[in-house]
């Protein structure tokens, strides 16, 4: 969760007002349907004519939503009994049978709006709560008689181009059921609106009206005046004054009366400076408390636009300034003469969209009150927002939260020594912006919260954070690791936010007990192991969906034994990306078996296994006569014993290595970590320059002493080897001391493909011995590369066997002489 979700506990009035303009978020509130994602279809977009007759049965959440379905018929819901949330809109949807939603007592939601009725639904639904009837073409507001039964409906939508009037008694049916939420418009202007009308909704709290009133003064008035009767607390007005309006009366001298009246909106509106003045004056002396401005257009009608407020006469009541998405008429900064003391209640003020670079001088930062200021998503650099030509005589005295994200601030080691000025500050969002880390931040103690996702800042991050962060949020910012020592640094971090990220494990040493909140989901972690939560006690919440998890036994822990209590994105966000068969299944509907996953379980059966085999190989020992036989093995393993130890003893007098590994350093790490691992752990004895190499001696003679210690020559082909230099001198010696000495010597490994003719003319020998003599390939494949290794060890293994099968003989012989006189 993020720290800024605190903005709403902080004034819930404000999401009241300002987020019922979201209908999905505000009406998703009110259900008592709880939707899983194995519930939910979505057919959106399909090209249907007709709804299909083959949906599952236990269907919850069904989007039919743009699509050429033209009619509901009896039928074609039937099948959902639990149906709970219907998306129709955006249909040329004409015809809704009487009983087509018979069967559905469970429908809490239903939209058909943008369709092409010419009558409003007079139907029954005995559990709805939200109906969306807007942008349809009826021509009355009229409710059937059906509505008296809706005794849940709390939000009706309605609009139709041909819908002019309101009467009074088209809302009548509605007066006894508890609706909360009217939306009523199309866009056009009204004709008439009789006078009462709203008041037969006394339940009526929010109302939004998406008309324009520019020539309709007194009917807006009469309609304040209704809303008054009704207690109405909130009013959002869409498209309330077209472009070409002329205002010859005060339209807002209603707010006055409206004692109810808390918050109001103005969406999509057109704003001349001097309804503004005549906004904000009646404003000063009504009980608003928030009020909202969003995607507006203004327009200086009057050069410059004096704000000022009378004390004496009124308590002024605004808590909340909202401008979001503002389009400057006048390509120039607008005039403002505003006394500072008249907002001196306002605690919440959000001014994005607008294309501000320059922070108004001593205009937001003297607010005595102001705690949240959220200036995103505009043009504000560090300059811009801590202008120069300013002179702060009080800098933000009260403000906890700050939002600058969706900017161009850059210096965050500068940003965290202005914000020692900002004495209350417990929370900053710096996200989307293009930060960079350089010189040394100073945080203050006092700021807790910091949000810096959707910025490219990298593993050194942690660097620069404060020990007295309790949030923070690096969603996409490029951490790649994620170590003990990064969280050592943050020992009061409580929330930590990760999404989005290259983190491809949680270590097993990680150790931050405060932690209570992590999420790091959206990375490209494949298993999170029991070890890896060790070092988190206190976690009460993991978000790891999105990742890309193994479906075998090292999630098995994960799967089986894991409080799932801890995960809110479960089930729906877990899915197996590996092996290749269970591609997109639940991470929940995989079952690994507990003996394949439970290696205590695998060593018991092996004991009792090998119990079984031992006694076996007994009884068929003694059954066999396997005494004779165990005296034959006895000489044959003193003849091999003999043999191996003649051959040891030739074998220390001239090599002291199996091979001299020949490379380039280019390819030191694959002779690091796949070489010299498998063939030193087999008991091969390598002689490795960087290691064997006798400090202070030249390097050819070191080179022509290795060569010469060791049995054989191995070397790593590569197209870095034949660039280099010391790889020709090495390849020189070695093929010298075959020619002269041991002709099998040389081994070659060819790590990527390299054609003979593309050697160069000082790799000539080279490329006559590739024609001419058997070398090893570097498969990708793991299963390929196990018969690399077993085919390099049997080379390796190779001796002289002549004299090695001479040796044998004469051992033989002399046993056999033993035995004979025994």
């Amino acid at each position: 969760m993020s720290p800024f979700i605190c903005f709403a506990t902080l004034l819930s009035s404000v999401v009241w007002g300002v987020n019922g303009i979201n209908k999905e978020e505000e009406n998703g509130r009110f259900l008592t349907c709880s939707i899983t994602e194995q519930h939910r279809q979505d057919l959106s977009n399909q090209q249907l004519t007709r709804i299909p007759p083959d949906l599952s049965p236990s269907t919850q959440y069904l989007d039919l939503s743009n699509n050429n379905i033209t009619r509901v018929n009896d039928k074609d819901l039937a099948a959902l009994p639990d149906l709970c949330i219907l998306e129709l809109h955006h249909n040329p949807l004409e015809y809704i049978s009487p009983t087509a939603f018979l069967n559905n007592t469970k429908l809490e939601v239903l939209n058909i709006s943008y369709s092409l009725l010419k009558a409003i639904p007079d139907l029954s639904f005995p559990a709805l709560r939200v109906l969306d009837v807007s942008s349809n073409l009826y021509g009355s507001y009229a409710l059937g008689s059906s509505f008296k039964n809706m005794e849940f409906l709390f939000s009706l939508a309605l609009g139709s181009p041909y819908a002019t009037a309101i009467n009074y008694t088209d809302f009548a049916p509605v007066q006894n059921i508890p609706l909360r939420h009217l939306s009523l418009g199309y866009g056009e202007g009204l004709q008439s609106y009789e006078s009462g009308s709203f008041t037969q909704i006394p339940s009526l709290r929010k109302v939004t009206l998406i008309m324009p009133f520019c020539e309709r003064v007194s009917m807006f008035q009469d309609i304040l005046k209704d809303l008054q009767r009704t207690q109405v607390e909130s009013l959002v007005l869409v498209k309330f004054l077209p472009r070409y309006c002329n205002i010859s009366s005060d339209p807002f001298k209603g707010l006055k009366g409206l004692r109810s009246l808390k918050n109001i909106t103005f969406v999509d509106t057109w704003f001349n400076s001097s309804v503004l003045y005549m906004f904000l004056q009646n404003l000063y002396s009504s009980p608003i408390q928030v009020t909202a401005f969003l995607n507006i257009t203004y327009n200086e009608d009057i050069e410059e636009l004096h704000l000022d407020c009378d004390l004496g006469k009124h308590a002024i009541k605004l808590k909340a300034i909202i401008l979001d998405g503002i389009l400057h008429y006048q390509m120039r900064y607008p005039k403002f003469s505003i006394n500072v003391t008249c907002y001196s209640q306002l605690t919440y003020m959000k001014f994005s969209g607008s294309g501000m670079n320059i922070s108004p001088c001593n205009l937001m930062s003297s607010l005595p009150s102001l705690e949240v200021l959220d200036v995103s998503n505009n043009l504000l650099t560090y300059n811009g927002f801590w202008w120069h030509g300013c002179s702060y005589t009080n800098i933000f005295p009260a403000l906890k939260q700050l939002n600058l994200s969706k900017n161009r601030f850059k210096k965050l080691c500068f940003i965290s020594q202005k914000t020692q000025q900002m004495r209350a500050l417990e929370t900053l969002d710096l996200s989307s912006n293009s930060i960079e880390l350089e010189g040394q931040c100073s945080w203050p103690s006092h700021l807790t919260n910091l949000i810096l996702s959707n910025n490219n800042l990298g593993n050194s991050v942690f660097s620069y954070l404060s020990p007295h962060f309790r949030s923070l949020d690096l969603s996409k910012t490029g951490i790649s690791v994620l170590t003990k020592d990064m969280l050592s640094s943050l020992p009061n971090l409580t929330h930590l936010f990760l999404s989005s990220n290259g983190l491809q494990v949680l270590p097993a040493d990680l150790w931050a007990p405060s932690v209570e909140v992590l999420h790091v989901d959206h990375n490209a972690i494949s298993v999170i192991s029991q070890d890896s939560l060790k070092g988190l006690p206190g976690l009460k919440e993991l978000k790891a969906g999105h990742e890309p998890f193994s479906c075998k036994c090292d999630s098995y822990w994960f799967v089986t034994t894991l409080d799932k209590r801890l995960l809110p994105d479960w089930p729906s966000q877990y899915t197996c990306s590996y092996p290749p068969e269970l591609y997109g299944m639940l991470l929940e509907e995989y079952q690994p078996g507990r003996v394949a996953c439970e290696p205590w379980i695998q060593a018991a059966i092996a004991i009792l296994v090998t119990l079984a085999v031992v006694l076996l190989l007994s009884l068929t020992f003694y059954a066999c006569d396997g005494a004779w036989y165990l005296k034959m093995l006895w000489v044959w393993i003193r003849v091999k014993r003999r043999s191996s130890q003649e051959t040891e003893r030739l074998a220390n007098a001239s090599f002291h290595y199996h091979a001299f590994i020949s490379y380039s350093q280019h390819d030191s790490n694959w002779v690091d970590k796949q070489l010299a691992p498998n063939m030193e752990k087999a008991g091969f004895s390598l002689c490795i320059h960087e290691r064997d190499f006798v400090p202070g001696d030249w390097i050819i003679d070191n080179i022509i002493n290795c060569v010469e210690s060791s049995y054989k020559t191995l070397f790593v082909l590569s197209q870095s080897f034949i660039q280099s230099e010391w790889c020709n001198y090495e390849l020189f010696f070695a093929q010298h001391r075959a020619l002269s000495i041991q002709q099998d010597s040389l081994v070659f490994i060819l790590l990527e493909p390299i054609p003979a003719d593309s050697l160069p003319r000082k790799f000539m020998k080279l490329r006559t011995l590739l024609r001419q003599q058997t070398y090893l390939e570097w498969p990708k494949e793991e299963r390929k590369q196990q018969v690399f290794w077993a085919s390099l060890k049997r080379m390796l293994q190779e001796g002289n066997k002549h004299m090695v099968m001479k040796q044998a003989a004469v051992g033989i012989a002399d046993l056999m002489s033993d035995l004979v006189i025994d």
